[in-house]
């Protein structure tokens, strides 16, 4: 695997320009990335430049029920009790379905309340839609070139489908409560993949490989704050493996993932499209703080080692690891693809004595169609435990936690110490494919053994 560097000098500031999408001209300021330009939309400017302060104007404001409490709580001690544009907001509930404690409870209640209240009807409650960083690009909800947004980081999954979520964390309220906040555009990276990915090796196991090559200075990238924008042999990846690929570069600091749509992922976005869009797509000539090559096609599968997701090995450095607990699901996996990927592996199968393993959907819809397709009775009689959809275990193992000394391969979107409860418990991190192949060996397993 061999990463060139190729440094650009950054962007010079600049405000006049013409429509985004157009070809520049000579009075343009010069030609944008995918993700200024629907920057540059949201705020009606004809161009942005990293470093500029914008208000835009989002097309949709999500928040998530963990967060909602406390928001809720801020704005009515300010008597603020009408939303600025209550048909743009969602709510969904992903982080506590299955009311494990008194706690969930309260955050259910202090939800459905809000959502009345606030007047929302985008309130998608438990059972209602699923993972808020999965479903709605499923749904049509969220669409190529959109700009919104969000209180959790992982928003940025909204670059696999071609969109730009942006997370503001609790200042959410403010969104909620004027409309829009201030942001500052971001720089723009650009990694282009030469190749494709061998049988056997999951989008997923790339986005930690390109942690690890970030994180030892192997990729000439300073993520923090910066949108990462891919490029190059893009076609091979479908909607879920873009969505793997988002996962890695936000839990280093990224702000975004930009992946320009192929013609495949457009298709599926015009096929389910609650509302008219406008993909964007870079411009030729169009200049990044950095930019590198990145051959895919020696890439084997991945695992990463305990305390960080960027600490990718090749998994032969540790087959043979025993697991006492397993995970397919999380926002950065857990689209249909990848639970179905799973399934393939347990089909007939049981999983070995000692190991638990967790199969979390990221959608009402991926859960329907897995059980159409008998895919949920494969997992039941393999002795997995399916729970609804949203973050599961992921969410700070609000279920399925781990106890001391214990050992689990999932496919969460990190695996700091502590993430799945005990904090001397050993987490590792690999594709769905691996996860699932571990699960019935009860040790890590190269899943292109099977």
């Amino acid at each position: 695997m061999n990463a060139i560097p190729t440094p650009n000098p950054n962007h010079p500031a600049g405000q006049a320009g013409k429509e985004p999408g157009q070809p520049p001209g000579p009075d343009s300021g010069g030609p944008m990335t995918g993700a200024e330009k629907i920057i540059a939309r949201a705020c009606g400017l004809p161009v942005v430049r990293p470093g500029d302060i914008v208000f835009p104007t989002p097309d949709m404001a999500m928040i998530h029920d963990n967060v909602l409490p406390a928001v809720k709580r801020a704005l009515d001690e300010l008597g603020i009790d009408r939303l600025a544009e209550p048909d743009k907001v969602v709510m969904v509930t992903d982080h506590e379905v299955l009311y494990g404690s008194p706690r969930a409870a309260m955050y259910g209640v202090v939800n459905r309340k809000a959502a009345k209240a606030w007047r929302v009807a985008r309130f998608f409650d438990v059972g209602r839609g699923g993972h808020g960083h999965v479903f709605p690009m499923e749904c049509g909800m969220v669409r190529p070139g959109m700009f919104y947004f969000d209180n959790d980081r992982h928003c940025t999954n909204a670059g696999a489908i071609g969109a730009v979520g942006f997370r503001v964390g609790i200042e959410i309220s403010r969104v909620l409560a004027t409309g829009t906040t201030w942001i500052m555009v971001p720089h723009t990276l650009k990694l282009t993949l030469r190749g494709k990915l061998a049988a056997g090796v999951h989008a997923r196991d790339l986005g930690i490989h390109i942690g690890a090559l970030v994180r030892s200075g192997r990729l000439p990238f300073d993520l923090d704050y910066r949108v990462l924008e891919l490029a190059g042999d893009l076609d091979q990846f479908s909607l879920a493996a873009r969505v793997a690929l988002c996962s890695t570069p936000t839990e280093l600091g990224a702000y975004g993932v930009f992946i320009p749509p192929s013609e495949a992922v457009l298709a599926h976005a015009r096929s389910v499209a609650q509302a008219p869009f406008e993909a964007q797509f870079p411009d030729a000539g169009a200049r990044y703080e950095a930019e590198a090559e990145l051959d895919v096609s020696t890439l084997e599968p991945q695992i990463s080692l305990p305390g960080g997701v960027q600490q990718a090995v090749n998994i032969s450095k540790v087959v043979g690891q025993p697991v006492q607990h397993a995970f397919v699901g999380s926002c950065a996996s857990s689209m249909y693809e990848d639970i179905a990927a799973a399934a393939c592996f347990l089909k007939g199968r049981r999983i070995a004595d000692g190991v638990r393993l967790f199969v979390v959907p990221g959608s009402e819809q991926t859960n329907q169609r897995l059980a159409a397709d008998g895919l949920l009775q494969v997992f039941i009689e393999a002795g997995a435990v399916v729970l609804p959809p949203g973050c599961g275990p992921c969410n700070d193992a609000v279920v399925g936690p781990l106890d001391s000394g214990e050992v689990s391969i999932s496919t969460a979107t990190n695996n700091n110490h502590g993430r799945f409860g005990a904090k001397d418990a050993r987490l590792f991190l690999g594709s769905p494919e691996t996860v699932a192949a571990s699960a019935v060996t009860g040790c890590i397993t190269d899943p292109r053994t099977f």
